[in-house]
C-alpha cells in the first residue's frame, strides 16, 4: 500500500495550452507509490489534458512533470511507456478490426521484445471473457469488454503507474463493479493509479485521495471524508413535490444552514436535520430524502450545479 517516503509522480506547477485555451494553470500534484488519486471535475476543468501532458501526448507550456524523481522532458510515450508509465485514453485506443487476442500481441509487442504468452495468459486470468471471447474483433465488443480490453493491453507494458482517464464511462453497473475489483487488485499488488473520473460514488470508493480541478486550477485536495467534513454540512434533506424555490425562502430555510435549488428539488443542509424532518412530517404535499452529505454535494458547492456550455 501506500509508502509515504516514496514519491513516485509530482506535477509543479504545471501549465498546459490546447487548442489555443489555458487549459490547466498551474496544477500541483504528488502521487506515492501504491496510492490511488482522483482527479474530478466539470467537462473542460483540464483532467485529460493534464493525463496527456504527464504521459508526453501534449507539451507543457511552463513548470514540471517529474517521474521516479527525474524531469520528464522531451520523452515520448513510448519512452514512458518503458519506464512503467502507461495511460489509457478515455476512447481506450483498441484496435477495432483486430481480434481481442491481437490487440494483445500487438500492445504486448509495441512495450517490449520477447515472450509475451504468459503475460497475455495473466490478463485472461485476470478477465476471463476476453479469454472466452478471445477471437472476437474488438469493435464488436461491448463497451465494458472494450474497456476490459483497453486496460489489459496496458497492464503487458508491466505498469508501475497507470493513468486512467474516464475508465468506467459508458459501463453497466456489473462491469462497473468488475472494474473496481480490478482496480482494487492492482492498488494491493503495489501499482499506482491516477484517475479521472465523473462519478463521485467511484471517488469516494477507491481513492486515497482527490483533486478538484475547476478552470484548469486546484481548488481543493484531500481525502474524500476530510473534504467532506471542511467544505460540507454533515447532513442533506433532499426535498421535492412542490415549488422547490418557494421551498428555498420559505418558513423551512430556517431550519437549514443554507439551501440550494436544483429543477424541482430543495437540498438542505443542516448540522442537525432533526427539526426539519419533523417540520416536514406536517407537510402532507411533500416528499423527502434525509441522507448523509456526499462528494456529489462537495463537487457541486465547488463547481456550482449551473451546466456549463463545454460540459
Amino acid at each position: 500500500m501506500t509508502n509515504p517516503s516514496n514519491k513516485l509522480l509530482e506535477l509543479r506547477d504545471l501549465r498546459v495550452a490546447y487548442g489555443g485555451i489555458q487549459a490547466v494553470k498551474g496544477l500541483n500534484l504528488e502521487l506515492r507509490e501504491g496510492e490511488l488519486v482522483s482527479l474530478i471535475g466539470a467537462n473542460g476543468a483540464g483532467k485529460s489534458t493534464t493525463l496527456k501532458a504527464i504521459c508526453g501526448l501534449l507539451q507543457p507550456q511552463g513548470g514540471e512533470v517529474r517521474y521516479q524523481g527525474r524531469a520528464i522532458g522531451a520523452q515520448g510515450p513510448w519512452d514512458l511507456v518503458a519506464q512503467g508509465l502507461v495511460m489509457v485514453p478515455e476512447g481506450r485506443g483498441i484496435f477495432a478490426r483486430m481480434s481481442i487476442e491481437e490487440n494483445l500481441r500487438m500492445g504486448a509487442y509495441l512495450c517490449r521484445d520477447g515472450e509475451v504468452d504468459a503475460d497475455i495468459d495473466a490478463v485472461y486470468q485476470r478477465f476471463p471473457r476476453l479469454k472466452e471471447r478471445h477471437r472476437q474483433l474488438a469493435g464488436t465488443l461491448s463497451g465494458g469488454e472494450q474497456q476490459m480490453l483497453a486496460m489489459g493491453r496496458a497492464l503487458l507494458a508491466r505498469p508501475k503507474l497507470l493513468l486512467l482517464d474516464e475508465p468506467t464511462t459508458g459501463l453497466d453497473p456489473q462491469a462497473r463493479h468488475l472494474m473496481w475489483e480490478r482496480l482494487q487488485q492492482l492498488l494491493q499488488q503495489g501499482k499506482s493509479i491516477l484517475l479521472t473520473t465523473h462519478f463521485m460514488d467511484e471517488a469516494e470508493r477507491l481513492c486515497d485521495r482527490l483533486l478538484v480541478i475547476d478552470h484548469g486550477r486546484k481548488i481543493a485536495e484531500g481525502t474524500p471524508r476530510e473534504l467532506i467534513a471542511a467544505h460540507l454540512e454533515p447532513d442533506v434533506v433532499e426535498v421535492y413535490g412542490g415549488d422547490a424555490q418557494a421551498l428555498s425562502t420559505g418558513p423551512l430555510r430556517a431550519l437549514a444552514s443554507r439551501v440550494e435549488v436544483s429543477g424541482e428539488t430543495a437540498f438542505f443542509y443542516t448540522r442537525d436535520a432533526a427539526p426539519l424532518m419533523q417540520a416536514l412530517a406536517h407537510e402532507h404535499t411533500l416528499r423527502s430524502l434525509h441522507r448523509p452529505a456526499n462528494l456529489e454535494d462537495l463537487f457541486l458547492k465547488l463547481t456550482g450545479r449551473q451546466i456549463r456550455e463545454d460540459a
